[in-house]
């Protein structure tokens, strides 16, 4: 089979949007990256390093959560504007977030009033959002999340503290213990390695092929307790 025919074949297989949500220091824009480059499709993602409010609010949350968050929504909302009038010409796309996931952080880090305007801010928006064809959740504990985070130094990161972190994922397990607009994979990301283990991340990305309806969980750690007994 040529090489072409079986980059055909595979990519019948491929679903048209996916998104990898997950929280801080979880690894999501580093998968989304991975499979934009095996789908060799468009990849969106929320860009952080762009927000000009992101250190303050790590600095001082309670200062600087309304700007921060009014910039992500505002941001988010022009980047799946764009992506939807460039739909044609992509026949793949992966994202690393979902837009929903902005009002998660918007009650985690925001007061009574200043969530109200966020409200309204939203609101005021046609957000005319495409549906993924599944959803990647990765999920790891809080002391994972922070040793990651540390590793890769960003500079901002470093004042993230363990309280926020677990208050995050918390949030994160309550959004998707509800949601249903999309299939979902839930992968158990403390065990795997996709980033540098390319047998890791093939396993991964069959899963992520082979789940496209319903709710499903991916564990690593128990398929290697199997190989092991």
């Amino acid at each position: 089979m040529s090489e072409a025919k079986a980059h055909l074949e595979l990519s019948s297989k491929w679903p048209a949007f996916v998104v990898v949500e997950g929280p801080i220091g979880v690894g999501k824009t580093t998968l989304a990256g991975k499979l934009s480059r095996s789908f060799d499709s468009s990849l969106l993602l929320e860009g952080a390093d762009d927000n000009p409010f992101l250190e303050k609010f790590y600095d001082n949350p309670k200062a600087a959560a309304l700007p921060t968050q009014l910039y992500f929504l505002l941001q988010r909302a022009r980047q799946l504007k764009e992506m939807k009038q460039e739909d044609m010409f992509s026949p793949v796309r992966v994202a690393d977030y979902l837009i929903e996931k902005d009002r998660l952080f918007a009650e985690l880090t925001l007061d009574k009033d200043e969530l109200d305007l966020y409200e309204q801010v939203y609101s005021s928006l046609t957000l005319d959002v495409p549906k993924p064809d599944l959803v990647v959740y990765l999920q790891a504990p809080v002391e994972v999340l922070l040793a990651r985070i540390q590793k890769r130094g960003l500079s901002h990161e470093q004042l993230i503290e363990a309280a926020y972190l677990e208050r995050l994922s918390d949030a994160y397990v309550r959004f998707f213990y509800q949601y249903n607009e999309a299939p979902l994979l839930i992968v158990n990301a403390a065990d795997i390695d996709f980033a540098n283990n390319e047998e890791d991340y093939q396993l991964l990305l069959e899963r992520i092929l082979a789940n496209r309806s319903g709710r499903h969980y991916f564990n690593p750690s128990s398929l290697i307790m199997q190989e092991l007994e």
